[in-house]
């Protein structure tokens, strides 16, 4: 990872949201936050409660710019940190790719608690791979989770310890399938966890501006095309049911499969809820950083990498027992891009609080709609730990 010493530029963010970076010892990394506290002044024997929001991929802290002020004036202390990898936080090395086993990842939000001066978090709230860090803080620390809010990736627990041939290859057989289907595709997590994909994000034709903005329109509810629903199962046929941007064309980079799905869509139907000064945050820390650090947690996160993905092995078999919900756009297909994982949460999670899913959003709900996104938050919340 690039480090500079010219002071990087503000983000347009609400008078109430503060932004900061906090060394975490014992790990290597200064964790870069946006934090929202509420404005009465907590006890000397109390803090007020932690809340912490999990970005995803190829999103930033920046992402919760609009739920950490409503939630902090619920009475809650908010923080959103850019994960490792991602945007300003420092101190990761994108060459090695052990630091983004989820292990790894559980131990920086454990390490990020303890530094901000806490013993538990209220809740975690997790969006795509936010999420899956999300379950895991969850399900390994239940001791300092009380309560988990996962969107837009559905949790499936870890394991097993054993895998058998025919288990270890099944993945990587519908692969080939999918290769093979009269117009061929390929799955983007493994299209992300190639070598040449951080050079394949980072130089889109179209620009950067224009393929961000492609990419979040495509995988919101303004996209039409955005009909999502159960897999019957993981086969190619299933899995070619899904948008472009999930099943890629297979002779197509992620720019390229973005600019032929935005031919002839309005994109400035989505500056409803990205306006040009937001869209900008992302293109100017991506452009700053590169996107191999957030790919990263494809590439730990895959077979290509065995060793690394069955880090969690050691967990095999454990749940989540801290109250759970799904709460989720309605509009989007990450809900069910592993099919069945969604219908199988309630026994993965034993105190699950069901699946709620969020009118007018799509992958994006804490941006699209952030208003219903806080009160199911808060709605939660209210139900597991009583009123604030």
């Amino acid at each position: 990872m690039t480090t500079s010493s010219t002071p990087l530029p503000p983000w347009p963010l609400p008078p109430t949201i503060t932004s900061l970076s906090l060394p975490i010892p014992p790990t290597p990394l200064t964790i870069h936050l946006l934090s929202s506290t509420p404005s009465s002044t907590p006890t000397t024997t109390t803090k007020h409660p932690l809340i912490l929001l999990l970005h995803g991929y190829p999103e930033l802290s920046f992402s919760w710019r609009h739920i950490l002020p409503r939630l902090s004036a619920a009475g809650y202390h908010v923080v959103a940190p850019d994960l490792r990898g991602y945007g300003r936080t420092t101190g990761w090395d994108v060459a090695d790719l052990s630091g983004f086993a989820l292990t790894n990842l559980v131990r920086d939000l454990v390490c990020l608690v303890g530094a901000l001066g806490y013993e538990e978090v209220a809740c975690v709230v997790g969006h795509d791979f936010g999420a899956v860090a999300a379950a895991a803080f969850a399900g390994i620390r239940g001791d300092v989770v009380r309560s988990v809010v996962l969107m837009s990736h559905p949790a499936k627990g870890w394991g097993p310890v054993v895998r058998t041939a025919g288990e270890a290859t099944k993945k990587e057989a519908v692969l080939e399938e999918l290769a093979r289907l009269e117009r061929p595709r390929k799955h983007y997590t493994w299209a992300n966890s190639t070598a040449q994909a951080g050079e394949e994000w980072a130089r889109p034709a179209q620009g950067m501006a224009a393929f961000l903005r492609g990419y979040f329109h495509l995988k919101s509810a303004d996209w039409a095309g955005n009909k999502p629903g159960p897999l019957a199962g993981w086969t190619a046929g299933e899995l070619a049911k899904m948008p472009e941007y999930y099943v890629m064309p297979l002779d197509l980079t992620m720019a390229e499969t973005v600019a032929r799905n935005m031919a002839g869509e309005d994109e400035g139907a989505t500056r409803r809820w990205l306006a040009e000064e937001e869209l900008a945050v992302y293109v100017a820390e991506w452009t700053r950083t590169g996107f191999q650090g957030g790919l990263n947690w494809y590439r730990a996160g895959t077979d290509r990498s065995l060793a690394i993905a069955d880090d969690m092995a050691l967990f095999a078999g454990r749940k989540i027992e801290v109250p759970a919900v799904f709460l989720s756009g309605r509009r989007d297909w990450g809900n069910y891009q592993e099919p069945g994982a969604l219908e199988g949460m309630g026994g993965f999670c034993t105190d699950f609080r069901g699946v709620r899913l969020i009118e007018g959003a799509g992958h994006w709900p804490a941006q699209e709609q952030p208003e219903k996104v806080t009160e199911g938050i808060l709605g939660f919340l209210k139900e597991v730990h009583g009123a604030k």
